[in-house]
């Protein structure tokens, strides 16, 4: 099978060139969700961006859709810096959860469906702290604002749960709903 990653996230692709995975990119253009139930707009943006995909025969379509929420609102992709702004503000000295809503999509077959979730403890974000973050630009294009594996990691305190899902791919439920993902993976020995 041949494993399609329907995404433009380098993090994403990242994770699992780490692992040896091969995979094709085939991200497509859907209209997300942005309000509602934080696990239900994660699964539906995913399939959204899985059916987009459209695999073809002896293809799996890997899609992910990672959001942000607290308190019940979701927190997206800020357009600008005072949105980025505004968003970390509010997650400042607070714990947020973390969801991706994962799809593999086989042609002709069932979707397979789940989510992750994980609870993100911030520290308390000075203006000195929040400047000095915004500076970095590493905003753009991140959910909640941040990118927890740069330079956004200066900004937590404490994770709870699965990391990779944090970064944008929950790899333990990845591989709990493929098991067979890495039995094609050739491992190099240890460096000693």
């Amino acid at each position: 099978m041949t494993l399609v990653l329907a995404s433009r996230s380098p993090q994403r692709r990242l994770i699992l060139e780490r692992l040896g995975v091969e995979f094709v990119v085939r991200p497509g253009d859907v209209d997300e969700l942005t309000h509602g139930d934080p696990d239900t707009v994660a699964r539906e943006n995913a399939l959204r961006k899985a059916a987009a995909a459209a695999p073809a025969a002896g293809e799996v379509v890997l899609a992910v859709d990672t959001i942000v929420t607290l308190d019940g609102e979701l927190y997206g992709k800020p357009q600008s810096v005072a949105q980025a702004r505004q968003t970390l503000a509010a997650l400042s000295g607070r714990t947020h959860t973390v969801i991706s809503g994962l799809v593999l999509l086989e042609a002709g077959s069932k979707p397979l469906v789940d989510s992750a979730a994980t609870a993100v403890s911030f520290r308390e974000l000075d203006q000195r702290l929040l400047d000095w973050y915004l500076a970095t630009g590493e905003w753009q294009e991140r959910s909640g604002g941040y990118a927890v594996q740069q330079a956004g990691g200066a900004l937590v305190r404490h994770i709870e749960g699965d990391h990779t899902n944090v970064v944008g791919l929950p790899l333990a439920l990845l591989l709990d709903l493929w098991p067979s993902l890495l039995d094609e993976v050739p491992v190099a020995p240890a460096a000693r």
